[in-house]
């Protein structure tokens, strides 16, 4: 491996490793949570005073957190070559952000940042894999952003065997060919995004050959898009499988949050400062609290960020994850800035999915707003029996029972694939709703 050629990612394999062991013979205690996150920003401290954005920043020279003013992501996006440290020869993984803003950002990467992301999920992953080596399939982009080396890099470090397989890589891999390698390589998990798997259940069912192809399969590892619960029942039920929304982060963080065996969202604080955001106000992302998240990324090498504002609002959760780990759950309500409004009512995917994938009947949506109309696309499942109209009439009448009204409901066959691509291209507001110039 590449990466164990040059004595610093030795050195943080190592420590990552070493920590690791540690935490988790202590259930992730508070007491030392704390003392590793201010271990790791004492050497935040003087990455972050080499990039030329923090380098005269308050509260930088003083080391005080408190004192940094919050980073917008936009300005990240705007300049990123400010924030990155100077002499980085040593960059081994360069990606840039899907673009969910519409603007992706250079993201280059040390071994350092590479070793500890992936060794910081591990934990939590190899409780909903389990302990013991499993075959595991990879559904989610290689080229240019970073989610399929990362699941690839946790499989390597728990002993899993993965294969990558993104079906929406052009000349490489397709659904025919998909289906042909899960013949012979027959995966136990699954990692994918929610539209990948469902458009992947469709053609299966419309060839017959959903049954052989999920015969093998136990795990489904959903990420790279917005998961909703909905969606996860309706594609543990075709896949007869358990279904995890398994993390939350960027990009240009690394992960924040990753899933137990409970299907909860752990944050994980011993490689992030978290903070809640509410109006001039920031508080600790303790249970109970509720705000934009702000993260300090503790294992940044290349790029080091300070007070990061994510622009996600969240919920850190009052109580106590039953699977006993001391680690915060949140639920991500998503970004302010992806809300759009219908007929006087704002709107934003999570609030729409919720309501369209009640239905299990119906696989994906879409909105078109027009200057006087607004109009909901629904596509129907391969095998459902019953009429457009009466689907139709059922979404009107789950949303009306919300206060959202539609001037039409339209029940398609098949929506655009840019719809379901996942990870690398879907954005909501650019791939889910349509608005008329």
């Amino acid at each position: 491996m590449m990466l164990f050629n040059d004595p610093a990612a030795l050195a943080a394999f190592a420590e990552a490793h070493r920590r690791l062991q540690q935490l988790e013979a202590a259930g992730f205690a508070p007491e030392l949570v704390r003392e590793i996150q201010q271990e790791k920003l004492a050497l935040l401290w003087d990455r972050a005073a080499e990039a030329p954005f923090y380098r005269d920043a308050p509260g930088v020279a003083d080391r005080d957190l408190g004192a940094v003013e919050p980073t917008a992501k936009d300005r990240l996006k705007a300049g990123p070559a400010d924030f990155a440290r100077a002499g980085l020869e040593r960059v081994v993984k360069y990606y840039e952000s899907s673009g969910s803003s519409g603007i992706p950002t250079p993201t280059p990467r040390l071994a350092e940042d590479v070793i500890h992301n992936v060794i910081g999920v591990a934990p939590l992953w190899r409780r909903a894999l389990g302990a013991d080596p499993r075959r595991v399939a990879v559904l989610l982009p290689s080229d240019v952003v970073p989610v399929a080396d990362f699941v690839a890099g946790v499989c390597e470090y728990l002993g899993h065997a993965a294969l990558r397989c993104y079906p929406f890589t052009t000349g490489m891999c397709d659904f025919d060919r998909l289906e042909r390698l899960f013949g012979g390589y027959r995966p136990e998990v699954l990692f994918a995004a929610p539209g990948v798997l469902t458009q992947w259940t469709r053609v299966l069912k419309s060839r017959g050959a959903l049954d052989d192809v999920r015969s093998r399969v136990r795990t489904v590892m959903l990420l790279g898009e917005v998961s909703l619960p909905a969606q996860r029942a309706k594609l543990a039920a075709d896949w007869q499988a358990d279904v995890f929304d398994a993390s939350y982060g960027s990009t240009e963080t690394g992960t924040i949050a990753a899933t137990c065996e409970r299907d909860r969202l752990h944050l994980l604080p011993h490689g992030h400062i978290l903070e809640l955001r509410d109006g001039d106000k920031l508080v600790p992302a303790a249970p109970g609290a509720t705000g934009e998240l702000v993260d300090t990324p503790l294992n940044n090498f290349a790029r080091p960020l300070l007070r990061l504002a994510t622009g996600d609002i969240a919920d850190v959760a009052a109580e106590p994850c039953p699977c006993g780990l001391a680690l915060p759950t949140v639920h991500i309500h998503g970004r302010q800035s992806d809300r759009v409004e219908i007929g006087g009512t704002v709107v934003d995917e999570r609030l729409i999915g919720s309501i369209v994938y009640q239905d299990h009947r119906v696989t994906g949506y879409l909105i078109q707003v027009q200057a006087a109309a607004t109009r909901l696309v629904l596509e129907r499942d391969v095998d459902v029996e019953e009429s457009d109209d009466v689907l139709a009439a059922d979404a009107r009448e789950r949303f009306e029972g919300t206060g959202i009204r539609w001037d039409d409901v339209l029940v398609v066959s098949q929506l655009p694939a840019v719809t379901k691509a996942g990870g690398s291209q879907k954005n909501w507001k650019r791939t889910n709703v349509v608005v008329a110039r």
